[in-house]
C-alpha cells in the first residue's frame, strides 16, 4: 500500500512539474520563432527609404523649385503645395482602409500594395521635375502629377508602416527594427537631400554681380540666365531619374528581404467599416493625445524644413551654400539616431521627447538674431540636426505602444492596425500642405520675385519669422498637449506582459482545437 502511495505520489509531481517546463519551453520557442535576424531588419529598414529620399527631396526643393525654376507664380506654387498635400492626407485614410480590408495573399497582405505602386509612383514623381514645354498649363501639369505621386507614394508607405506589427510579434523586436528603420530613413533624408542638392547645386550659377551687370547689355544678361536656367532643369532632372533608381532597387530589397507574418492565432473578427474604423482609431485617448502633440512638433520641423533652402538663400545670403547646410543637418540626424534610440531606452519615450524637441529651439532663435554669419550657419545646422534625428524616431517608436494599448483594451477587434498609420500620416501631411501653402503665400504677400537673384527686405523677413517664432511656438504647444499621454514606460511593460499573455492563450486553444480535430 505504501509502495502504491509513492508511485502515485511521484506521478502527482511529475504531472505538476510538466506543465511548468512545457510553458518555459513553449516561452523559448516562441522568443525564439519571433526573434529577427540583423539582415531582416536591415531589409526592412531599407524599404523606409523611398519614402523620406523622395520627401526630403520635395520637402527642401519643391518650394524653390516652383518658383525660381518653373517660375511660376508664389499665388499659384501655393495652390500646388496645399492641395497636392490635402490630397495626399485625404489618401492615407482612404488607403488605409482598403488595407485593413485586404486578403492575405502568397506574398502577404502589405506586400502587394507595395510591389503595384512602386513603378507608378517612380513615374509620377520623375515628371514632377520635367518642366513641359507650354506656359499656360503648367499649374495643372504640377497639380496633377504632385497628387498622383502622392496617391502612389501613400500605396507604398501606408501598408510599410503597418508591416512594423506583422513582421514580429515581440515588442522588443519591433522597437529594434524600429530604430534601424529610422537609422535608414534619416539616411535616406541624407541621400535624397545630397542627391538633389549637390547636382542640382553645382549645376546652378551665381547671380551675376553689379559689376557685372553695369558691364554687360541686357540682351546678354538674359541669354546667361537662359543658359543657366536650362542647365538647372537638367539637373533637377537628372536628380530625379538617380532617386528614382534607387526607389526601385529598396522596394525591391523590401520584398526580397522581409517576410510578412501571418497572424494564425488571433480571432477573426467581422470587417469593420470606414465609420467604425474612424470611430474606434479617433475615439482612443492615447493615440489622439500623441497624435496631436506630433501633430504640433512636427508641423514646426515641417516649417522649418519647407522654407530652409529660401531661408538660407535669400535671408542669409548663403546662395552658393545652401545645399551644404542641407546635407549637414541630414547628417547630423543620421548619427545621432543611435544616440537617441539608447537614451529612450535607458531613459524612457517619454523623457526622450522632452528633451528631443526642446533641443531645437535654442538654436532656431540664434540663427535669426545673430548676422548672417557662415560658421554659424554650419553650427547651428549641425545642432538642429539632433532634434531632427529625435522628430524621425520617437513617433514611429510611439505608434505601436498606441496600437498594443488598444488591442489590449478592444480584444476583439482586429485588423486595424493599418487605420492607426494611415490616420496619424492623414493629420501629418494635411497639416504640413496648410503650413507650406500659408507660408507660401505669405512670400507672395511680402513681395517675393519670381526668378530675382535678389528679394525685398519684406521676404528675409517673412522668412525669418517662419523658421523660429512660428515653430518654436508650435514646439512649445506639443509639449504642452504631450503632458497629458498615459502610456508611460510601467504602463507599456504591463501592456507588452498582458498582450503576450493573449497571445499565447490563443495560441493554446488553437493548438488544442487542431489536437482535438486530429484525434477525431
Amino acid at each position: 500500500m505504501a509502495k502504491g502511495e509513492g508511485a502515485e505520489q511521484y506521478a502527482a509531481t511529475l504531472l505538476s512539474v510538466k506543465p511548468i517546463n512545457t510553458d518555459i519551453k513553449k516561452e523559448k520557442q516562441n522568443e525564439r520563432r519571433n526573434r529577427l535576424s540583423v539582415c531582416s531588419k536591415l531589409c526592412y529598414a531599407i524599404g523606409g527609404a523611398p519614402y523620406q529620399i523622395t520627401g526630403s527631396a520635395l520637402g527642401f526643393f519643391l518650394q524653390i523649385y516652383l518658383l525660381d525654376v518653373a517660375q511660376l507664380d508664389p499665388f499659384y506654387a501655393s495652390v500646388i503645395l496645399f492641395v497636392g498635400r490635402a490630397w495626399d492626407a485625404v489618401t492615407d485614410p482612404t488607403v488605409g482602409f482598403l488595407v485593413s480590408r485586404s486578403r492575405w495573399t502568397s506574398i502577404g497582405r502589405m506586400m502587394p500594395w507595395i510591389l503595384i505602386s512602386t513603378p507608378f509612383a517612380v513615374l509620377t514623381y520623375f515628371l514632377i521635375w520635367y518642366v513641359p514645354p507650354f506656359e499656360h498649363g503648367k499649374v495643372i501639369w504640377y497639380l496633377v502629377f504632385y497628387c498622383l505621386f502622392q496617391s502612389m507614394q501613400t500605396c507604398f508607405h501606408v501598408p510599410y508602416s503597418a508591416l512594423t506589427m506583422f513582421i514580429s510579434t515581440e515588442q522588443k523586436e519591433r522597437d529594434s527594427a524600429t530604430a534601424y528603420r529610422m537609422m535608414v530613413e534619416v539616411l535616406g533624408t541624407v541621400l535624397g537631400t545630397a542627391i538633389q542638392g549637390q547636382i542640382v547645386g553645382g549645376a546652378t550659377s551665381a547671380c551675376p554681380s553689379e559689376t557685372d551687370i553695369s558691364d554687360t547689355t541686357n540682351s546678354t544678361n538674359i541669354n546667361i540666365s537662359r543658359v543657366s536656367l536650362d542647365d538647372t532643369k537638367h539637373a533637377y532632372m537628372f536628380a530625379s531619374g538617380v532617386i528614382c533608381a534607387i526607389y526601385i532597387l529598396c522596394a525591391a530589397v523590401l520584398f526580397l528581404g522581409v517576410k510578412e507574418q501571418k497572424e494564425t492565432g488571433r480571432k477573426k473578427s467581422a470587417p469593420l467599416s470606414f465609420s467604425q474604423g474612424l470611430w474606434l482609431v479617433m475615439s482612443h485617448g492615447p493615440y489622439i493625445k500623441l497624435v496631436t502633440s506630433f501633430l504640433f512638433t512636427s508641423l514646426a520641423f515641417m516649417l522649418l524644413e519647407g522654407n530652409f533652402a529660401l531661408f538660407i538663400t535669400y535671408a542669409l545670403g548663403h546662395r552658393n551654400d545652401f545645399q551644404n547646410i542641407l546635407l549637414v543637418i541630414m547628417l547630423s540626424g543620421t548619427l545621432t539616431i543611435p544616440c537617441w534610440q539608447w537614451f529612450l531606452t535607458r531613459f524612457g519615450k517619454k523623457t526622450a521627447v522632452y528633451i528631443g524637441n526642446s533641443w531645437a529651439v535654442p538654436f532656431m532663435i540664434l540663427i535669426v538674431s545673430v548676422k548672417s554669419n557662415l560658421t554659424i550657419s554650419y553650427l547651428v545646422s549641425v545642432a538642429a540636426g539632433v532634434s531632427v534625428a529625435a522628430s524621425f524616431l520617437l513617433p514611429w517608436s510611439m505608434l505601436p505602444d498606441v496600437v498594443d494599448d488598444f488591442k489590449i483594451k478592444n480584444p476583439d477587434v482586429h485588423g486595424h492596425e493599418a487605420l492607426f498609420y494611415s490616420f496619424y500620416v492623414f493629420f501629418l501631411k494635411f497639416a504640413s500642405g496648410v503650413s507650406l501653402g500659408i507660408s507660401t503665400l505669405s512670400l507672395k504677400f511680402a513681395g517675393y520675385v519670381t526668378g530675382g537673384c535678389t528679394q525685398p527686405e519684406s521676404v528675409s523677413s517673412t522668412l525669418k519669422v517662419l523658421v523660429s517664432p512660428v515653430p518654436v511656438a508650435f514646439i512649445a504647444l506639443g509639449l504642452l498637449i504631450f503632458r497629458t499621454y498615459p502610456i508611460d514606460e510601467e504602463t507599456r511593460q504591463c501592456n507588452r506582459k498582458l498582450l503576450q499573455e493573449i497571445l499565447d492563450s490563443e495560441a493554446d486553444s488553437e493548438s488544442e482545437s487542431s489536437a482535438l480535430g486530429s484525434t477525431v
